[in-house]
């Protein structure tokens, strides 16, 4: 990961996730939670499987992840095993707070997976 890139995601809670819309072909930007581990960003849709963003990632898996001024492009990959989904939606319980994990991620039945290489 680069130094400009560690850089800006350092104290950020929310970063701009860009994906390519599986009907449109139009670039289409969400606001979205994320955590870090090591060389990578971990995402959790909201509406599990069934956000749309997820389902354009299936589709298209090239991204785009941008914070303060500084945005990488890379690969998104699924995650639907139980134990590693587990694993990301526990690292945003210590990030933002189990009641807000809670209250905002209804079902966390899938996790994504953007390298920042």
């Amino acid at each position: 990961m680069t130094k400009a890139v560690r850089e800006a995601l350092e104290g950020v809670s929310e970063i701009e996730l860009t994906v390519t819309g599986r009907k449109t072909g139009r670039q289409i930007s969400h606001p979205v939670w994320f955590v870090q581990e090591e060389e990578s960003a971990f995402l959790v849709p909201i509406t599990g499987s069934d956000s749309d963003w997820y389902k354009n990632v299936q589709r298209t898996p090239f991204v785009q992840l941008a914070a303060n001024g500084t945005a990488v492009s890379s690969t998104a990959t699924p995650i639907t095993e139980p134990d590693r989904v587990d694993h990301v939606v526990e690292m945003f319980r210590e990030k933002y707070g189990s009641d807000q994990v809670d209250q905002h991620y209804p079902k966390r039945d899938v996790a994504v997976q953007v390298s920042l290489t």
